[in-house]
C-alpha cells in the first residue's frame, strides 16, 4: 500500500492541486492574486513537465510533526472512540488534477487531519478557540471537496502538555460556498498551468511536444 512521503506518494501528487497547497492557491492581495499563488502555478507546471516533485523545505518543526503523527492518531482514537483508516492519497473523482492526503478516514462521512505544532502557544490557541481549524481552513475544505465527506476533525496534539490538555479536536463541517470558490480557483489555476506547459512545449520539437502533451493529459485523467 502506498505510504505518505514515499516515492510513489510524491509521484501521485506531481502536477496536482493538493490540499496542502490550497492556502497558496486561495491567497489574495488587494491588487489581485498573491505571489504564493503565482509561484504555485509555476511549480505545478514544472512538475507536469518534469514528472518530478521536489521534496521541498524541511525543518525540525516539520520533522516533529511527522514523528508525532502516529502517537497523535492513537490519542485521537482513544479520546473519541473513532476508528481511523489511514490513506495515502485520494484523487478527486472528476478532476484528476486535484487530490488530497488526509491523515485518516473516519467512518463513512468523516476525516481527521493532525497537526503537532512545535510552538506550545499554538497548541494552547487550538485548545482555547480552535485556532488550528481556522489556520488550515482551506486545506480542510479541500480535503472534504476531494473525498466528498461531510466533516473533518482538526486535531492539534502536544505531549508536553499535562493529561487532559494534550489533544485539541475541532470538528469542521463541509462549507459548500467555500468549496464552490475553491473549485473555481482550481479550475482556473489548472487552465493557467496548462497554458504555461503549452508555452514550454512550444520551445521543443513537435514530436517531443506531442509526447509531453500526452503525458500531461494522462496526469489529468484525459483519455
Amino acid at each position: 500500500m502506498m505510504q505518505q512521503l514515499s516515492d510513489d506518494w510524491f509521484r501521485a501528487r506531481a502536477g496536482k492541486f493538493t490540499a496542502s497547497r490550497s492556502k497558496a492557491l486561495m491567497a489574495k492581495t488587494k491588487s489581485g492574486p498573491s505571489a504564493s499563488r503565482k509561484n504555485l502555478i509555476a511549480q505545478l507546471a514544472v512538475e507536469r513537465i518534469t514528472g518530478v516533485v521536489e521534496d521541498g523545505y524541511s525543518n525540525a518543526a516539520m520533522q516533529r510533526g511527522i514523528d508525532l503523527e502516529p502517537e497523535a492518531r492513537d490519542a485521537y482514537i482513544f479520546e473519541t472512540g473513532n476508528a481511523v483508516d489511514e490513506v495515502a492519497f485520494v484523487t478527486h473523482p472528476e478532476m484528476a488534477y486535484c487530490g488530497a492526503s488526509p491523515d485518516g478516514l473516519v467512518g463513512e462521512d468523516g476525516l481527521v487531519e493532525i497537526k503537532c505544532p512545535s510552538a506550545m502557544a499554538k497548541h494552547m490557541a487550538a485548545l482555547t478557540d480552535g485556532a488550528h481549524a481556522k489556520e488550515y481552513f482551506w486545506q480542510l475544505q479541500h480535503q472534504l471537496f476531494v473525498t466528498g465527506r461531510d466533516w473533518v476533525d482538526a486535531v492539534s496534539y502536544d505531549p508536553r502538555f499535562p493529561d487532559g490538555l494534550q489533544l485539541a479536536v475541532k470538528r469542521v463541517l463541509r462549507d459548500e460556498s467555500a468549496i464552490d470558490e475553491l473549485k473555481a480557483e482550481i479550475t482556473n489555476g489548472n487552465d493557467e498551468v496548462n497554458e504555461m506547459v503549452d508555452k514550454m512545449n512550444g520551445l521543443r520539437s513537435p514530436e517531443i511536444a506531442k509526447a509531453e502533451a500526452d503525458r500531461v493529459m494522462a496526469i489529468e485523467g484525459v483519455k
